[in-house]
């Protein structure tokens, strides 16, 4: 299919202010009609979930809506969506309950290739159970992330193996399917970061083998808030703390408290929006898959004309190589403080900001220490005439 960027870019009012916008890893810009939606349904009847009242209904439609919404979108179960604060905030909540019958002789995996959302919060829970932590590392030179080092760290008391489903920081879109297999047969669950993933690529937590498997909306055009896709079966062998008068019910017992309607409403918006770059035929399921294929393709386009126009430059370095990525490139430049080239961009109002983005682990590894690099990401949105401009003002940032 063809994916028309013009048709999609016009939904965006943060564009008409001039910017370019480099920054969609740390948040995509919000369309219209996902404003919409959270407006519309903070301004119509609501109440708490029920069927009596038409304000309950109201709440109960917005939130079976979201959780189809998310489930077309990643593939899943819409009876396995579990929404919560943020993906970190999932992860943290969800560590704790998995983490409850660890103990001393058990193991968890990690990466050094991930957000440290995915990191810390097992880490953190191996050490309050007395369990031990094995690291994965990546090869700094390629950015790949071998499965078969993942492998070698597995053992029959390995508990959890937890890994991104993309870099954020250089968008290395490792073999998850892979590791997953490995993981699953060594007899440990598998806790898929998928938040970076999400946005650029066609998902599905089947596929990919993912026991649990994080998104967070306002990655790919939605609110703020986060997403958690399992299988029901699954979370029913589950029990996290909750109030006493709280359903047990799947999957809402893991949320606490009353859900934020009117940022679920936007979601479905953001889903719906995706769904429709496909056109109106077929089922949103396969919509979202081929519009997700298509902005990949398109994103790709653009990652490419950045990445030749960069590898003409003196003193640039790409760090973001593996064969299969994200369009998410981190740059270091030769003398240069690459905080210097972000603010120095942001005069041109080309928005492309620097750090290790909270993938502290995987800026160590890389050898850039805390500071990491500049990191300019593409959205859907992003056009020709943003990467013209992007390479204009790294051409400048230089000769300066």
């Amino acid at each position: 299919m063809s994916f028309d960027v013009a048709a999609l870019r016009a939904h965006f009012p943060a564009l008409t202010d001039g910017a370019a916008h480099f920054d969609g890893p740390g948040g995509s810009q919000t369309p219209d009609v996902v404003a919409q939606a959270v407006a519309a349904t903070m301004t119509q009847p609501m109440a708490n979930r029920g069927t009596v009242t038409q304000a309950e209904r109201n709440a109960d439609a917005v939130v079976r809506e979201a959780r189809q919404a998310v489930a077309d979108l990643t593939g899943g179960d819409p009876g396995g969506v579990v929404f919560g604060r943020s993906a970190t905030a999932l992860t943290y909540d969800l560590s704790r309950v998995l983490s409850a019958g660890w103990g001393p002789g058990d193991e968890v995996v990690v990466t050094r290739l991930d957000h440290d959302a995915n990191i810390r919060p097992w880490v953190q829970a191996a050490e309050a159970r007395g369990a031990t932590v094995r690291w994965a590392d990546f090869d700094p030179a390629t950015g790949e992330l071998d499965p078969a080092v993942v492998g070698a760290l597995l053992s029959e008391r390995t508990r959890l193996v937890a890994v991104t489903g993309a870099s954020n920081l250089i968008g290395t879109r490792p073999d998850v399917a892979a590791i997953a297999a490995l993981a699953h047969e060594a007899g440990a669950l598998i806790w898929v970061d998928g938040v970076h993933l999400t946005a650029h690529a066609p998902v599905d937590v089947t596929a990919l083998g993912a026991d649990f498997l994080v998104c967070s909306p306002y990655k790919f055009l939605g609110p703020h808030c986060g997403c958690l896709v399992a299988a029901p079966e699954l979370l029913e062998t589950l029990h996290p703390d909750k109030l006493l008068p709280s359903t047990d019910a799947v999957p809402e017992r893991f949320e606490l408290g009353t859900l934020p309607y009117e940022l679920l409403a936007g979601t479905t918006a953001a889903v719906d929006l995706l769904a429709a770059q496909a056109g109106p035929e077929g089922d949103r399921r396969s919509r979202l898959v081929a519009a997700m294929a298509a902005i990949e393709q398109h994103e790709d386009r653009l990652r490419e004309r950045i990445e030749d126009g960069v590898r003409a430059l003196p003193g640039v370095t790409l760090w973001s190589r593996a064969a299969r990525r994200t369009p998410t490139l981190l740059l270091t430049f030769a003398g240069r403080d690459a905080a210097d080239a972000y603010r120095f961009l942001a005069q041109r109002e080309v928005n492309a900001p620097a750090g290790s983005f909270y993938a502290l682990e995987a800026s160590r590894h890389l050898g850039l220490g805390d500071t990491g690099g500049l990191r300019v990401g593409l959205a859907p949105y992003s056009d020709d005439a943003d990467v013209d401009r992007l390479l204009a003002g790294l051409r400048e940032f230089l000769a300066s």
